[in-house]
């Protein structure tokens, strides 16, 4: 594969740490991945209770829950993951104090309107397209996989969405990918993504948005079933639901989604994690595919 675009983050860490990793759920689809010397920031959205989004045509929602920290907590970022320009993805708390320099990959349309914003490195991809990140003696491929935020007709008058499939591969290791980590983005379950789990097997964490997102009647995300759909079919060692209970046009609970893995027997291929909780992961050291 041919990256559309490649780019290096500074690294003085030293050796990368490929066997432990961990994920910290801030809310909504805002998480922090860290792992190989990597620090990533998915969907940055830091408004709290009350605070509203627009979603477009006249169309808000409320803010129900606070983020597990704000924005000024954050860590060092090496680069932001953004499946869609939505506020609840990309709120004006993070178009305003962001670093204007921080690289961003997502898609064509919200690469667009950050420039608009000041945003001076984006990468913008088209489906199954990829980024090509270097830090120190570890590759990172992001790739763009597909996503269709509610059904067809409505979806073209949403934002384009993305998922993200997360490979890291210690340089100088052909054929080894230390770990395969896949973001749904807000997508609905559709034909398109049977194709997944077919150029990428073992993958090894998925974090789903859920929370059934409905407005006018309509679903945009995935709700407790398909979200039981997204465990069966994408296969993950481990399953991790974000964006669930953010908002309130989210209609499908966690709770909801806990009863339909149990009623699957999926309980062991799922985790879940609170706001300001950690899930941290292990990765065989010789493993190679």
């Amino acid at each position: 594969m041919t990256p559309r675009h490649e780019f290096e983050i500074p690294d003085d860490a030293g050796d990368a740490d490929l066997e432990n990793g961990s994920i910290f759920f801030v809310g909504t689809a805002t998480v922090i991945v860290r792992y190989a010397g990597f620090t990533i920031l998915t969907d940055p959205n830091f408004l709290h209770s009350g605070d509203h989004v627009h979603l477009g045509y006249g169309i808000r929602a409320e803010r129900q829950t606070e983020p597990a920290i704000d924005i000024e907590e954050l860590p060092p970022i090496d680069f932001v993951l953004l499946s869609h320009m939505h506020g609840d993805h990309f709120d004006r708390i993070a178009e305003e104090k962001l670093d204007k320099d921080l690289p961003i990959v997502t898609t064509q349309h919200a690469a667009d309107d950050l420039a608009g914003k000041g945003f001076r490195e984006t990468y913008p991809l088209d489906t199954w397209e990829a980024a090509r990140v270097r830090k120190g003696d570890v590759r990172l491929d992001v790739t763009s996989m597909p996503g269709r935020h509610g059904p067809p007709g409505v979806s073209k008058a949403l934002p384009p969405v993305m998922g993200s499939m997360l490979e890291f591969r210690p340089n100088g290791t052909p054929g080894r990918t230390a770990l395969r980590l896949y973001v749904t983005g807000d997508t609905v379950m559709y034909d398109a993504l049977e194709e997944i789990p077919e150029r990428y097997g073992g993958i090894d964490v998925a974090l789903l948005h859920l929370g059934g997102t409905k407005v006018l009647g309509l679903l945009l995300t995935m709700d407790a079933d398909q979200g039981v759909e997204a465990v069966e079919l994408f296969d993950a060692e481990t399953s991790i639901p974000i964006h669930y209970d953010d908002y309130d046009v989210f209609e499908s609970s966690l709770e909801e989604f806990e009863q339909a893995v149990r009623e699957a027997g999926l309980e062991d291929r799922v985790e879940y994690v609170g706001r300001g909780d950690t899930a941290r992961f292990e990765v065989p050291a010789a493993r190679t595919r």
